[in-house]
């Protein structure tokens, strides 16, 4: 069984284990340090279920869009039943490393629980900055600390044990080789979030 298989046998009972009101509450203080506009066009990389999309569309405003993308289908039709009265959402089955989204077609990209689990992470990288508008925002967030993340996952399943998040310095020169600018990083127990932005137009 590889990741994406995992995630397609987890979708049935995900929400049950994972939408729990602590998660629920960190959800709600965590999207507005995104500071997202209304009318913005938004990418939810790794979506899963959707947890994150109320969030999103409650930031961006019935002018904004969220657009979600994940490569299990399992998780995208169960994302589909529970978003489907949402009219500025599109839901995708796919992989952000060749996702073909227009150039510049997005002021910001999330990555909430998923980034430890891209395979070619410089790759998806490169593609998100691609995707996103000049002084568009990149936003990787996650509900543990990395030290959290990589303890939880491997208790969790052999199957996502390899899955953690690069340390400070290292996710720093990722992001920076993809392109990005004004990064910052914070890793402390129960939140991590990193944010960069894609450089202005001259």
């Amino acid at each position: 069984m590889n990741a994406k298989d995992y995630f397609d046998n987890a979708a049935e009972t995900w929400d049950s284990k994972f939408q729990n009101p602590r998660l629920l509450s960190f959800l709600e203080k965590l999207v507005p340090q995104f500071d997202l506009k209304q009318g913005q066009q938004v990418l939810d990389v790794g979506t899963g279920t959707g947890v994150l999309i109320p969030y999103l569309i409650k930031a961006v405003g019935p002018s904004g869009s969220v657009t979600a993308i994940d490569f299990s289908e399992k998780m995208v039709q169960k994302c589909k039943t529970k978003c489907a009265h949402l009219k500025n959402v599109n839901i995708t089955v796919g992989n952000i490393e060749d996702a073909a989204f227009p150039a510049e077609s997005f002021d910001a990209v999330i990555c909430f629980g998923v980034f430890p689990h891209l395979e070619n992470k410089r790759k998806a990288l490169r593609n998100i900055n691609r995707m996103l508008k000049p002084d568009g925002e990149l936003v990787i967030a996650h509900a543990l600390s990395s030290e959290e993340l990589k303890a939880h996952h491997k208790k969790v399943s052999d199957h996502v044990a390899h899955a953690a998040m690069p340390d400070k310095a290292e996710m720093t020169q990722l992001i920076e080789q993809t392109g990005f600018v004004e990064i910052r990083i914070r890793d402390e127990p129960g939140c991590y979030l990193c944010i960069a932005h894609k450089p202005s137009k001259a």
